[in-house]
C-alpha cells in the first residue's frame, strides 16, 4: 500500500478493508507492482495494530469521513462524474473516474468557456481520488452532463 511515495507491507482481511479503513490510500495489487515492491525491504503492519503505527493517521482520518454526508457514496461504482472548481479559480474540471478512483478522461473548461478534453495518454501522473472522501459527493456530476461537455471540447495533447 502506498500513497505519496509511502509503502508498507499490510496485513489486513483484503485489499478492499483496507481501503475502507484507511483514508487517501491506494492498495496495490497487480503482481508485476507487487513483485517489484517485495524486492525491497518493506515494512510490514497489521491494519488493526495498535496505535500508533505507520497508518494510524490515514484510520484518523477515514474515521472522521466516516459520519459525514456522502460518506462512501461514490465507492464501489464502475464509472463516477466530477465537477471540480477550487476556490477563486475561474477553471472547472470535469472528470471520468474508473472504479480505482484514476481520471480516464477529463475536460478543463477555461474562463474563456473554451474546453480541452485529454485523456489517461495525456497525463504523466493520474493519482487515485479517494473515492470514500464524503468531499467529492456533492461535486458528483451525470454522465450525460460529462459526456455533452466532452464532445464539444477540442482536443490538446499535452505531452
Amino acid at each position: 500500500m502506498g500513497w505519496g511515495g509511502l509503502w508498507w507491507w499490510v496485513w489486513a482481511e483484503s485489499a478492499q478493508e483496507i481501503v475502507r479503513v484507511c483514508a487517501e490510500v491506494e492498495v496495490v495489487t497487480d503482481p508485476e507492482a507487487v513483485e517489484r515492491a517485495t524486492a525491497g525491504a518493506l515494512e510490514e503492519v497489521h491494519l488493526d495494530a495498535p496505535d500508533p503505527n505507520p497508518l494510524s493517521s490515514f484510520r484518523e482520518r477515514r474515521s472522521a469521513q466516516r459520519g459525514q454526508p456522502g460518506f462512501g457514496v461514490l465507492a464501489g461504482r464502475d464509472r463516477v462524474y466530477l465537477r471540480w472548481q477550487e476556490d477563486g479559480d475561474e477553471e472547472i474540471l470535469l472528470m471520468e473516474l474508473g472504479p480505482d478512483g484514476r481520471r480516464l478522461r477529463q475536460v478543463e473548461i477555461g474562463s474563456d468557456s473554451g474546453a480541452v478534453k485529454t485523456s489517461v495518454e495525456d497525463w504523466p501522473f493520474n493519482p487515485p481520488y479517494d473515492l470514500y472522501d464524503p468531499q467529492y459527493a456533492s461535486l458528483e456530476i451525470s454522465c450525460d452532463d460529462f459526456e455533452e461537455a466532452w464532445h464539444r471540447a477540442r482536443h490538446e495533447p499535452q505531452w
